[in-house]
């Protein structure tokens, strides 16, 4: 979607995508800086861990305590920091990275256009609460909805979540595990459904499709989980990550070019390049 709409600007930029371990983070972003990139975006595992990494942190970042986006800037002639993209002489002076979160954005903007979803007095049943789970977790309860149950399969994840959100937005009622009646949106934050044979994020023993009236899965590759077939033989509304993915990556491309994302462009590349049509 990024090298659609560099093409769609002209702009003689490149979206490139390196493997990195976890381990050697530190060293690739410092790589990166050095070969002056505009900037990165990370993935899992990296966002919680380039919070410690990267030498500032945008305020959205800190807001939703992870990092997917980095940008990178250098002092312009009255010290003030700018992206490299100002300049058009070399360099020579210090650059810095900055870490911004778009995932915030882009799940927010996806179940309200994807879904038709009004959060605000929503109850919501929310699977996973790693890196994007605690994302939209703390952007679920910014949006006031009313009740929020979480579910992780390290329960002291789940339960961290839940006490920052109890302290951030005290009046929405949080809850770790599985409610008992019906729910106006279940949203998956875990890999499940990622990998063929993958089984359900979910117990159904547990919790029903059936009291679902919208399911939201973050996964966009395949197209429809499991979790998602499923949700649609119960007869809820669907939709899967595409949206989220689109969103966050017009967020991270505004904060790299200072331009306006051709969003309709990144759209149609995605769904070429990941579905084929």
């Amino acid at each position: 979607m990024h090298n659609a709409a560099f093409a769609a600007l002209g702009l003689n930029w490149r979206y490139l995508a390196f493997e990195v371990r976890p381990d050697d983070l530190r060293a690739a972003i410092a790589g990166a800086k050095a070969m002056q990139f505009s900037g990165l975006n990370l993935t899992v595992p990296h966002k919680l861990l380039a919070m410690q990494i990267v030498d500032e942190l945008d305020v959205s970042a800190k807001t939703w305590g992870a990092v997917n986006t980095v940008r990178f800037e250098a002092r312009d002639a009255g010290g003030q920091w700018q992206p490299l993209h100002h300049f058009s002489e070399t360099i020579s002076g210090e650059v810095r990275s900055q870490g911004f979160n778009t995932d915030s954005d882009g799940v927010a903007r996806a179940l309200h256009e994807d879904l038709a979803l009004d959060l605000v007095g929503a109850k919501v049943l929310q699977l996973g609460t790693g890196g994007a789970g605690q994302v939209a977790a703390l952007r679920l309860a910014l949006e006031n909805v009313a009740e929020l149950f979480l579910v992780d399969f390290v329960s002291a994840k789940a339960e961290a979540v839940a006490q920052e959100i109890r302290q951030r937005h005290p009046q929405v009622k949080v809850a770790v595990g599985f409610p008992k009646g019906p729910v106006d949106l279940l949203l998956n934050a875990t890999p499940l459904g990622l990998k063929p044979g993958d089984p359900l994020p979910l117990d159904e023993k547990q919790f029903s499709l059936r009291q679902a009236r919208a399911v939201y899965d973050m996964i966009y590759n395949p197209a429809e989980t499991p979790l998602l077939k499923a949700a649609k033989a119960a007869g809820c509304r669907t939709a899967n990550g595409l949206g989220m993915l689109l969103h966050q990556g017009a967020k991270a491309f505004e904060i790299w070019t200072g331009q306006s994302a051709p969003r309709d462009v990144m759209r149609r590349a995605l769904a070429q390049n990941i579905y084929g049509h």
